[in-house]
């Protein structure tokens, strides 16, 4: 995002709480300015005292909507409007949505659709729906550094198991096949991969994808820690990333594939039994970190004792 944004922040005071304020206005801070601030509760109750003080301190707008009904959210009603009018306007580049409420999963994917850069910020318990239909998703106990988790759920689990549970995340192991498939797709196009296309890419596959909901401050310490078999150089002022190519010979694969197909009779007729048995063989086996964009053409190129029916999923070992 370009550091001059214009954002407005629209906060839904019923389900976010005034603690988190501070780390939203932080977060828009470090990406863009906000033009506008402002905060949707009904402010004739109790509860909603908390916020006074926090709101001066950012100079941020209390918008009142009284709830007429029993069970009518009118809050989201009066936000759903000033969003499309501050649309209108045009005084905006984006919108920080901050809600855990799925009732905006329409106004996010609209404001999108009006070319608008949405940023959903909510906590744990948002629904998917909402965090797929903005540009970018920020889990509020993340960001604010505050973690409400229950003291047993901490104990229970280690810490980033807990965080991928309790805060959905998307898993790590999906995220590092995401990151192969990039550098596989610019390698077969001849292409370098470095490391703001892979941020830039997973950002839109993932709206939540934030390296902080992994313990990490930078995209270059998570795929460090967190992301197996890369080799990361620096070149022009940038960092190249690329797949780390496995120490296995191509004499030794050639046995283990011929003790698979003679295990099995001479002829396999699913291509993953043999993935499955390369792996228990050697768990650090993948195709990919060989150079190969699929299982199928790692097989191929052991034409010479390989008969492959890439079609119908068959191997079949030619001297058996």
């Amino acid at each position: 995002m370009n550091a001059e944004m214009r954002f407005a922040v629209l906060i839904d005071g019923d389900n976010v709480a005034p603690k988190y304020l501070k780390a939203i206005m932080d977060e828009v801070a470090d990406n863009g300015v906000a033009t506008y601030k402002r905060v949707y509760t009904d402010w004739t109750q109790q509860s909603r005292s908390g916020w006074k003080k926090i709101m001066l301190e950012y100079s941020v707008m209390p918008v009142q909507q009284y709830s007429y009904t029993t069970g009518k959210n009118a809050t989201d009603s009066a936000m759903i409007i000033d969003a499309m009018d501050i649309l209108y306007t045009g005084n905006v580049d984006g919108f920080y949505l901050c809600t855990s409420d799925s009732d905006f999963t329409r106004l996010a994917a609209r404001l999108r659709e009006a070319g608008k850069y949405v940023v959903g910020v909510g906590e744990a318990k948002t629904p998917a729906a909402f965090r797929s239909a903005c540009n970018s998703f920020k889990l509020l106990e993340v960001i604010s550094g505050i973690d409400d988790a229950p003291v047993a759920a901490q104990k229970k689990n280690s810490r980033s198991k807990k965080k991928e549970k309790e805060y959905a995340l998307t898993p790590l192991d999906e995220i590092e096949n995401s990151i192969y498939k990039i550098i596989d797709e610019n390698s077969n196009k001849g292409k370098d991969t470095y490391i703001g296309e892979i941020g830039s890419r997973l950002m839109n596959k993932y709206p939540e994808f934030d390296v902080r909901n992994y313990g990490c401050t930078k995209l270059l310490t998570f795929l460090e820690d967190k992301v197996h078999n890369l080799v990361l150089q620096n070149r022009n002022s940038s960092t190249m990333v690329s797949i780390k190519k496995e120490d296995i010979s191509r004499k030794e694969l050639e046995e283990q594939l011929v003790r698979i197909l003679e295990d099995n009779g001479g002829t396999i007729t699913n291509m993953a039994v043999i993935n499955e048995e390369l792996k228990n063989w050697n768990p650090s086996f993948s195709a990919k970190k060989l150079g190969y964009s699929k299982f199928s053409a790692f097989l191929l190129s052991f034409d010479d004792i390989l008969d492959i029916d890439a079609d119908q999923n068959t191997v079949h070992l030619l001297w058996s």
